[in-house]
């Protein structure tokens, strides 16, 4: 982990930890960092779901094959 020297906005970062329920600024700029991931992640997921990108799983014989391989 490495040490940063950084200005925060001290009320957004109060509201964050509240948010988050964390004590310290180090567990809540990681905790904001994580969940900022985390976030993102799932908007992807979501983003590549609703492109169809399980389309096969509704024809019978394409899952079929899919839980073969």
């Amino acid at each position: 982990m490495s040490r940063t020297v950084i200005n925060l906005d001290d009320e957004l970062c109060a509201q964050a930890a509240e948010i988050l329920g964390t004590t310290t600024k180090v567990s809540t700029v990681n905790a904001t960092l994580k969940e900022f991931v985390a976030q993102h992640k799932r908007r992807q997921l979501l983003d590549w779901l609703a492109a169809g990108n399980l389309s096969d799983l509704a024809d019978e014989e394409a899952r079929k094959q899919i839980w073969q391989r």
